[in-house]
């Protein structure tokens, strides 16, 4: 089963918890042994798994990423002006694999997914593959 979401994302750099998005999924496929694949078809996006119990966790994340990659800097040639970006998503990924066991997906207590803009606010697109077996 694949399915497709959008979203919305309100700021330039923010992290949108979408593991109801994949929980959704899994159940509407009834498979009980398998994988979840989340991918992000976006390259200054990404998917990620983290902390899903403290907000702080986000805000430090977001605050260390712009340290690491300043958004202005003046070496960067890139015309769009979004270097920045580019690098927080090849840094993060474009997927997650989360194994599938007993219907529910097997992250841990305090995990979730997250869909990371990092040059927004845009209208986006993942996607939720769930593969049996």
């Amino acid at each position: 089963m694949l399915r497709s979401f959008t979203i919305r994302t309100a700021k330039r750099d923010e992290m949108i918890d979408i593991t109801s998005f994949v929980e959704e999924t899994v159940r509407q496929a009834n498979v009980t042994e398998g994988v979840a694949v989340v991918y992000c078809p976006h390259t200054t996006a990404g998917i990620t798994i983290n902390e899903n119990a403290d907000p702080d966790v986000k805000r430090d994340m977001m605050r260390r990423f712009d340290e690491t990659y300043p958004w202005e800097h003046p070496l960067d040639r890139h015309m769009e002006g979004n270097t920045a970006a580019h690098m927080k998503a090849s840094t993060v990924g474009a997927s997650q694999h989360v194994i599938i066991h007993e219907g529910r997906l097997l992250l841990g207590r305090w995990q979730g997914v997250y869909f990371c803009e990092y040059d927004g606010p845009r209208q986006r697109t993942f996607y939720v593959k769930v593969i049996e077996g």
